[in-house]
């Protein structure tokens, strides 16, 4: 068996998206203190206090973040078989920053694949977006899929499709577009997830990214894997 780690790392003043929480990790409690030592020269971490937004590094969107009539779908309450699932990676490395993936591209990457997307799978898409900008100026500015790729997704009866990307569309072209979309056909979508250079080329895989059991979040990081066995 062969699992690959597709999570990005969560650390004070890693890269987020525009508006939303800084992630900031400090030291709460220490051995020292726990040990009784006075004077202590060292401060080794026991506990650490983390602030951060749901929507932070490797996550999930729950179906509730996507538009305000689906707002009783928070992501405790989706069921867990959608994120435990068959996957496929999809090959994009050549687009360009801000390029849009279109239907007929996302049939062609199939095609020269040999992938059949299924009922219930999770379609990664790799843009190489993580390795090439990650923490640079063009970090917030890859690629994404269109309003029609969205849909043409959500006709295959997928559970969700992932991007290295903080974004699933491409920011005021289609990525607002996309997340409604996305709500109203009752899938989803996991951002900035890495490694999937990994995947490409390679057979189907078990896909695992279970989100926190947050009380009405309307999103959760999650730790993704591939699983391949043998």
């Amino acid at each position: 068996m062969e699992l690959i780690d597709l999570s990005q790392e969560i650390y004070a003043g890693m890269p987020v998206y525009k508006g939303l929480p800084e992630v900031g990790v400090d030291i709460y409690a220490t051995h020292e203190e726990w040990n009784g030592l006075q004077n202590a020269t060292t401060k080794t971490p026991s506990v650490h206090k983390m602030t951060l937004g749901e929507h932070t590094g490797t996550h999930v969107d729950a179906i509730n973040h996507m538009a305000i009539e689906h707002k009783d779908q928070s992501i405790d309450k989706m069921p867990l078989s959608m994120f435990y699932t068959e996957g496929v990676c999809l090959n994009f490395s050549h687009k360009g920053l801000k390029e849009l993936i279109e239907p007929h591209e996302l049939e062609e990457a199939c095609s020269i694949s040999n992938i059949d997307i299924k009922k219930g799978d999770t379609v990664l898409i790799h843009t190489d977006h993580y390795r090439k900008h990650f923490g640079g100026e063009n970090w917030g500015n890859g690629p994404g899929i269109s309003a029609e790729s969205a849909y043409w997704l959500g006709s295959k009866g997928i559970a969700a499709f992932g991007v290295e990307t903080m974004t699933p569309g491409v920011p005021s072209i289609s990525n607002k577009e996309v997340h409604r979309i996305c709500g109203k056909l009752g899938f989803t979508h996991y951002e900035n997830m890495a490694n999937l250079h990994l995947l490409v080329g390679r057979s189907r895989f078990r896909f695992i990214a279970l989100p926190l059991k947050i009380r009405g979040g309307t999103g959760s990081p999650v730790r993704a894997i591939a699983v391949f066995e043998d």
